[in-house]
This record gives structure tokens, C-alpha cells and sequence, in this order.
């Protein structure tokens, strides 16, 4: 895999910068900016983009193993990339118990583009990272020999991938937000920005560990700590894959005022802390804060 095979996706880049007309902004004197990552590319959506390019490119044609849960967007891009760029893909799936029954909507988009599912229990998903666990799960997925990208996609080459996205926002906002799952994409923000710019991150997931894992990234991407960021860890709304009727009105609402399509796990999230924030006066008045839109609902 080169960069030109890469290159004949055509993306989007640098994705779009749209100033909406929110007065839940305006009235505070705040500046609302959407980075427009979801119109990077159709299928391989945002920061999926952004970390799974160098991925792939350090593939060199080698099958790619990655992991991920049951509606997992990073299994569903992985998949997508490997049908649009003829690589052979795996999917090792956190659940045992989902090998004996139908597979839902999102698994069987990942199976109908070509990627061999392969479940494991949950125990030993836990332990993936861990040399001789993976090296089990490798051979039983018959993939020994295959390039691994972690679960979420986030390692130093997508760390250093997403930093290309803070590039593009350089002068353009005081304060950037992403929702963060595994902390990859804010680790290459943060790294890209220029003095004087901030990062805000909103987990969508429960727990209180990601800030150890972006200094861990860094370090593995850098060597070492890279910018100004901070997370606020308030809006998961239950953890990973968990809405509420709350967010969902939330989330209609906006995409009513905008014509944003929002994507409900991490995107609505994001929004939804940002408008909280600057109620709570968390910005000041003249800043501006731009919104990394990092995906879009899944077609199909």
C-alpha cells in the first residue's frame, strides 16, 4: 500500500471550517466553529481517516488485524478500507457469546465489505495488548504475520497522523473540542496546534484512565508531552454507546438548526458539553471554539 493508492480515494483535506449561526453562542459573545472532518471521505469517516491512513500505508499490502466492540465505527472504517483498497481485513470482536447470533446491522456491514470476524471472550479482550495473548489470538484467527492496529486505531502513527489536523486549525480557534474514545485523535490535535491554542476533550467512555493513555501516546509519538489540553469527563452519558432521550433531542435539534447530520456516540456528546460549557461561562467573551466534527452516522 502506497500513498498514492491511498491518494486515489480522493479525501477531503483539509477538511471544511463552517461558522453556524448559534445564539446559545452568540449571546455569550462565543464563536462557534464546525471542523468538518465527517466530509473527509465517504466511507472512511473524520479521524478515521486521519489515523487509519499511515496504518495502512505501513501495511504494505500485509492483511490488518484490528479490534473493536459489537458497533464499533473503527471495525466498520477498517472494513470499508480494506474493500476499497483490495487488503484483507480481520475483525476481532470483544464477545464471545455474539459468535452464535445473527450479527448486527454494523457486524454485517463489516462482514458483506470483506472482513473475517473473529470473537473473542471478554476476558481475554481485556488482555489484548498483552504479547502472548495477542500472539493466541493471532493464530486462532489464523492472522499470524498480519499488521496489528490497536483497537480504536490509535497508536504513534496515528497519533502523528491526527496532528496534521491541528495544522489545519493553527490561528483559526483559542480552544479546539473532540470527543475521545481512545485519546489518539486528541494527542495529534494538541501536538499540531500553534502557542496559545487549547484542546478540550470530552470522553465518551467512563473511567477516569484517558489521561494517562494521551500522555502515553504522546511519548510514544513525540517523545514526549505536546501542547495544552485538559478533558472534561462530565458528558459520556453513561459510557460508551449509551444515549439518553435527553441527548437524542439534543442531537435532533441541532442537526434541525444546522443541517449537521450528528452522530450520536461521540459527536453529540461533544455539542452537547459545548453548549453546557458556554452556559456555564467556561469560555470567555471574544473566544473562539471550534468543534472537531469526527464522524458522521455510518451509511447503511
Amino acid at each position: 500500500m502506497t500513498s498514492t493508492d491511498l491518494a486515489a480515494l480522493r479525501p477531503r483535506l483539509p477538511s471544511p471550517l463552517e461558522e453556524p449561526v448559534d445564539e446559545r453562542f452568540a449571546r455569550h459573545g462565543v464563536r462557534l466553529l464546525l471542523k468538518r472532518d465527517d466530509l473527509i471521505h465517504p466511507e472512511l469517516i473524520g479521524n478515521k481517516w486521519r489515523k487509519l491512513a499511515p496504518n495502512l500505508a505501513a501495511a504494505s499490502g500485509r492483511p490488518v488485524v484490528t479490534f473493536g466492540g459489537a458497533y464499533s465505527n473503527h471495525l466498520r472504517a477498517t472494513a470499508a478500507a480494506g474493500r476499497l483498497l483490495g487488503l484483507p481485513t480481520v475483525g476481532v470482536v470483544r464477545g464471545q457469546e455474539l459468535a452464535d447470533r445473527p450479527l448486527n446491522p454494523s457486524l454485517a456491514r463489516c462482514a458483506a465489505d470483506g472482513m473475517r470476524l473473529h470473537f473473542v471472550g471478554r476476558s481475554t479482550y481485556r488482555r489484548k495488548t498483552d504479547p502472548e495473548t495477542l500472539a493466541a489470538v493471532l493464530r486462532a484467527a489464523d492472522a499470524e504475520g498480519a499488521y496489528v492496529v490497536p483497537e480504536g486505531g490509535s497508536n504513534a502513527l496515528a497519533v502523528r497522523g491526527c496532528q496534521a489536523l491541528g495544522e489545519e486549525l493553527r490561528g483559526q480557534a483559542d480552544v479546539v473540542a473532540v470527543a475521545c474514545g481512545t485519546g489518539g485523535t486528541l494527542a495529534g490535535l494538541a501536538a499540531g496546534l500553534g502557542p496559545g491554542q487549547r484542546t478540550l476533550g470530552v470522553p465518551v467512555l467512563k473511567g477516569g484512565f484517558l489521561a494517562d493513555d494521551i500522555r502515553r501516546l504522546q511519548a510514544e509519538a513525540f517523545g514526549g508531552p505536546r501542547g495544552e489540553w485538559w478533558l472534561d469527563e462530565r458528558f459520556h452519558f453513561g459510557g460508551y454507546a449509551r444515549t439518553t432521550p435527553e441527548l437524542d433531542a439534543f442531537a435532533e435539534d441541532f442537526e434541525g438548526r444546522h443541517g449537521v447530520r450528528v452522530e450520536r456516540l461521540y459527536v453529540a456528546k461533544l455539542l452537547y458539553a459545548l453548549v453546557a460549557l458556554v452556559e456555564e461561562g467556561a469560555f470567555a467573551e471574544g473566544a473562539t471554539v471550534a468543534a472537531v466534527i469526527t464522524g458522521a452516522p455510518f451509511p447503511g
